[in-house]
């Protein structure tokens, strides 16, 4: 059988994985937003750096929720 999902869900997942990622890297490469903007908001104290781990994982696990109820209602079609 074969769920029968819209756009949106490959969408959402795709989204809520690149916001994961980005919430592993900031740990781990704290500077990837001055190395990628050049803009630097917190003179390398990490407090920026902090609020967008938490920012990102909060948004990661809304959007894979979001996605997680998508893909319970969508209909099965039957496979033949």
């Amino acid at each position: 059988m074969r769920k029968n999902v819209r756009h949106r869900v490959w969408f959402e997942i795709g989204l809520a994985s690149v916001t994961g990622f980005l919430a592993i890297l900031t740990p781990v490469f704290p500077y990837w937003i001055e190395f990628v903007s050049g803009w630097d908001p917190d003179q390398h104290d990490g407090s920026i750096e902090r609020l967008i781990v938490t920012g990102l994982f909060l948004v990661t696990v809304a959007v894979f929720a979001l996605a997680a109820v998508e893909w319970r209602r969508a209909p099965v079609e039957a496979s033949s």
